[in-house]
């Protein structure tokens, strides 16, 4: 029921940063947990790390100390700040809730990372 729209993704030279936003409509969304996942060319999906209803993190071992993930349930969006960012963060990136089970994937939004 919950629908997911990322945005902010662009091109950056590497040590910048990007603020991504995932936009949800159609449901309950302070009650989700929210997953950010990133998927490089020939790579599986991944996932990078998630917020939970309650406002807690993880992260994957890659981002830490560089990533951070945030939500705002009054404007119904969860961030994902990317800072210092390298050309292995270049991915398309996007956002679902989890656990994702039988959920489709929207778009994504492109995040390149190059000098």
């Amino acid at each position: 029921q919950v629908q997911l729209v990322e945005s902010g993704g662009g091109l950056v030279q590497p040590g910048g940063s990007l603020r991504l936003s995932c936009a949800a409509s159609g449901g309950i969304f302070s009650t989700v947990a929210v997953g950010w996942y990133r998927q490089a060319p020939g790579k599986q999906r991944e996932l990078v790390g998630l917020i939970t209803s309650v406002g807690s993190t993880n992260y994957v071992e890659s981002v830490k100390g560089r990533f951070t993930i945030s939500r705002d349930n009054a404007k119904n969006t969860v961030y994902l700040q990317m800072n210092n960012l390298k050309p292995e963060d270049t991915a398309v990136y996007y956002c679902n809730v989890v656990p994702v089970g039988h959920r489709g994937w929207g778009q994504g939004t492109q995040v390149t990372v190059s000098s």
